[in-house]
């Protein structure tokens, strides 16, 4: 059976010029290592190399076996130092879920510092509007989702790295801009714009509006958050968005953030993972780099 070894030693016995030279390079007797090789032409049946005075010559069947060496044993050593890339977690996939709308412009300014520090990490993410991230993260679609509603379950680990205030973005000549904090009646006449998710997602549905039994006059949704503003500043309605993005995106913008609620709407940004794997390296690096890189 040829493997790897007959290969290592084929090699240094041409690189040496001879069996004693090659067996001390190789840390191995000499006996032995004729033996391997004698062992190697009888399973065959035939001769790899021939002595001429005092070196040795390859046969054709030795010199086709160095050549087979030359191209395999770089290959096998690359696919070693791959694997223990592997095992030590500085190679690998990352498939990230995103069950947060507006977080797409953090994560794109995040990425290029994260792709940077792992370069043998192959990246990719996925948005979550379309599927339960949670499920796709317990079924191994995904490898971390960025939530901002952790779910509590023995399988995974949420780790916050964002907080932040819900807030009602209006145009500063609105009425509730002079308001210090909305209540839930006062956006009964309004039409009020949020991200592409059910309203059973909506924060400012199930812990704003529902509990107190009011509705917006009008609900309609924007893809794009930029969109969401400029719709505000030209006075097409009211928006929900954090407070982080309204200082980033909205600056020069007519606009003014106003509370809801006289206590808010507090929230964090998670990255949820599997149980088990906060031990891979650049999981864990992406998790460490995202609550350094904050908002």
């Amino acid at each position: 059976m040829l493997d790897r070894q007959h290969l290592a030693a084929l090699v240094a016995v041409s690189r040496t010029g001879s069996v004693t030279a090659a067996a001390e390079k190789l840390n191995v007797t000499q006996s032995a290592l004729s033996h391997m090789v004698k062992k190697l032409e009888d399973h065959h049946g035939v001769r790899i190399w021939t002595k001429s005075g005092r070196g040795l010559r390859f046969t054709q069947a030795g010199e086709y076996l160095l050549a087979l060496a030359d191209r395999l044993l770089p290959q096998l050593d690359h696919a070693e130092r791959i694997l223990a890339d592997f095992a030590e977690g500085r190679r690998g996939a990352l498939r990230v879920g995103m069950e947060c709308h507006p977080c797409q412009k953090w994560l794109a300014r995040l990425t290029p510092r994260y792709l940077a520090a792992w370069p043998d990490v192959d990246f990719d993410v996925r948005t979550s509007f379309r599927f339960d991230g949670v499920a796709a993260l317990l079924g191994h679609e995904i490898d971390l989702l960025i939530t901002p509603d952790p779910v509590k379950l023995p399988e995974l680990a949420f780790t916050p790295v964002i907080d932040y205030e819900l807030v009602l973005v209006v145009h500063l000549t609105h009425p509730l801009a002079a308001q210090p904090y909305i209540r839930p009646q006062d956006l009964v006449d309004e039409t009020l714009i949020t991200v592409p998710v059910s309203i059973e997602r909506l924060d400012i549905y199930t812990r704003f509006l529902v509990p107190a039994h009011c509705q917006p006059r009008r609900h309609r949704t924007a893809e794009v958050t930029d969109l969401m503003l400029q719709l505000v500043a030209a006075g097409r309605g009211v928006a929900v968005l954090p407070d982080w993005l309204v200082e980033e995106e909205g600056a020069g913008m007519p606009l003014r953030a106003v509370p809801l609620g006289k206590h808010g709407i507090r929230k964090h940004i998670n990255l949820g993972i599997r149980r088990g794997d906060e031990g891979t390296a650049y999981l864990a690096g992406f998790v460490e780099m995202a609550r350094q890189f904050g908002r």
